[in-house]
């Protein structure tokens, strides 16, 4: 969110000089109030960090089309100190998140979204593992920033694996939440998933309008962390 403070001085050329001075003086006096004010707003601004796969990074489309770009817009609208971290990864696996969350982690985190196990899903990977690697991921947020909000975004397994699987699948992204308290997005691409009009030529990938609901979806659950 740009926060910036305009500050109109109309000093008058005509007088003594000791109105001058006094001018000056207040001038000098308003600029340094806006200087604190400034650095104060850079200060408070808080950071949400949405950490995912191509869903979080908006495959095929601008940053700015993707959902948390989206969501970034609603907090500057409302004039939320609040700046949306999209680290979403194409490709990444529960793994491959667990393996780089450290580096994520160097920056100040106050609200963190995971978004992450449908490309395990779709790898037909075991969900015992998929299920360690996002508690691992929770593990570390909570020891480097214990005050940070966590949510997670649940994801569905294709029909094709079984019956099981999908089952054991959908039912890892509660139990995640409720063993760990923190908020829960049921299903990420809800109104979203299957649904032609509303995502790319894969099936899989929210389009411009796809992402709109999605921002819709997390909305919901992260405004009321804020």
């Amino acid at each position: 969110m740009k926060q910036t403070l305009f500050l109109l001085l109309i000093l008058g050329l005509g007088g003594n000089s000791c109105g001058r001075q006094d001018n000056s003086t207040q001038a000098s006096g308003a600029q340094t109030s806006d200087s604190t004010a400034r650095q104060t707003a850079v200060s408070v601004r808080k950071t949400i960090v949405f950490f995912g796969n191509s869903l979080t990074a908006a495959y095929q489309l601008s940053p700015e089309q993707g959902f948390p770009a989206l969501i970034q817009q609603k907090m500057d609208s409302l004039g939320l100190p609040y700046h949306c971290v999209n680290a979403g990864l194409s490709g990444e696996t529960t793994e491959g998140g667990k393996n780089r969350i450290e580096w994520i982690l160097t920056q100040p985190v106050d609200v963190f979204v995971l978004e992450l196990g449908g490309n395990d899903a779709l790898r037909g990977l075991p969900v015992a593992e998929s299920k360690k690697n996002l508690q691992a991921i929770i593990d570390r947020v909570k020891a480097k920033y214990p005050d940070c909000k966590i949510v997670i975004a649940g994801m569905l397994a294709p029909p094709n694996l079984g019956p099981a699987y999908t089952r054991a699948f959908r039912d890892m992204y509660p139990e995640l939440a409720k063993k760990n308290q923190v908020a829960l997005i049921p299903f990420l691409l809800e109104n979203v998933g299957g649904e032609p009009e509303l995502n790319l030529e894969d099936g899989i990938h929210p389009n411009v309008e796809g992402h709109k609901i999605v921002a819709e979806t997390v909305w919901t659950v992260v405004k009321p962390l804020l």
